[in-house]
């Protein structure tokens, strides 16, 4: 039996998560949406979707045709 696929919000904790321990710092760019799905065996859309939940919490902020990036924080 396969595994079940994680959800777009569990991608999106788990980005977080990797973000608020440093392993992607202020001003990183993240993978983009194409290697997300890879790296977490997901289709595009459901990465897509992870990065847009991050995109309207603050975590992260788009630059188009640059990429996504880690948000600077408040008072870092």
């Amino acid at each position: 039996m396969s595994p079940i696929p994680l959800s777009y919000t569990d991608i999106a904790a788990d980005i977080a998560e990797r973000i608020k321990t440093g392993e992607h710092e202020t001003g990183a760019k993240l993978p983009s949406y194409s290697q997300l799905a890879d790296l977490y065996s997901v289709s595009f859309s459901t990465a897509a979707r992870a990065i847009a939940l991050l995109r309207d919490r603050g975590i992260v902020v788009g630059a188009p045709g640059r990429g996504v990036f880690v948000a600077q924080r408040a008072g870092r």
